[in-house]
């Protein structure tokens, strides 16, 4: 069975400096989103988004994806959702609180 991995948000922070492509995952709420997101990240709400919604914004089942939420629960079950839509490089960061940079809004 395919899994997704989980790291901290600093070490997922690192990964992502050494990568060239990849694509930053905010699973919170469009509202939580707008009030600041890492900067670079595209938005899915993690209670609402379906396989097709994650086709359109996601093209390439074999990118590497990062995800995080507000806390890391969401990012969790985002995560698994992403490899049971057949996503093979997904890798979770935890949550925005453990966040240090500056926000995008």
């Amino acid at each position: 069975m395919n899994t997704f991995k989980s790291v901290s948000m600093e070490e997922g922070l690192k990964l992502m400096a050494d990568d060239k492509d990849f694509v930053l995952l905010d699973v919170r709420t469009p509202e939580e989103f707008a009030q600041g997101h890492i900067p670079g990240a595209l938005q899915l709400t993690n209670e609402t988004f379906t396989k097709q919604d994650a086709e359109k914004l996601l093209k390439d089942k074999s990118q590497t994806i990062y995800v995080y939420c507000r806390s890391g629960r969401r990012s969790k079950q985002s995560s698994q959702k992403l490899i049971d839509f057949g996503y093979t490089n997904v890798i979770e960061i935890g949550g925005i609180i453990e966040y240090n940079g500056v926000l995008e809004k």
